[in-house]
């Protein structure tokens, strides 16, 4: 059981893998859940585009995708984020883009938590979730 951190035709963003992965794993207790195997996988927007046209039939570019493979408690899937996007993002939304890629990061596991964000109403939940484990993070790095 663990996470792991690819790279797909970019650089590997600059983020303590063990601090990080110790992080998801808390974030993952406050909701009763346990880490499995989590792959993420940093690519580009062409990347993600690809995934999302094969395997969702969404034509656009996305900051994440969470394929979920979760049973019962045990959280597993993998995770592709567009560092291009999230780099669009955290200039848009004025941002650091530290803040913006653990935002993602973390998004993904809350998605695996079975936080949705498309629903009326669930878009502010998510965004609260994120905000908690963002604050959270400061006790790991």
């Amino acid at each position: 059981m663990m996470i792991t951190y690819q790279t797909e035709g970019v650089e590997m963003p600059a983020i303590k893998q063990r601090e990080t992965t110790a992080w998801i794993k808390a974030v993952a207790e406050t909701y009763g859940k346990r880490v499995g195997d989590i792959a993420y996988i940093f690519c580009s927007d062409e990347k993600i585009l690809e995934v999302n046209r094969q395997y969702l039939q969404h034509d656009y570019y996305t900051d994440i995708i969470t394929f979920d493979y979760c049973e019962g408690k045990r959280l597993s899937g993998d995770l592709f984020i567009s560092l291009d996007t999230v780099r669009t993002n955290a200039v848009q939304f004025e941002a650091p883009y530290e803040t913006e890629l653990f935002r993602v990061i973390i998004h993904g596991v809350l998605h695996l938590c079975g936080i949705n964000d498309k629903g009326p109403g669930e878009r502010e939940i998510m965004e609260a979730a994120e905000n908690k484990a963002l604050e959270m993070r400061k006790d790991f790095m």
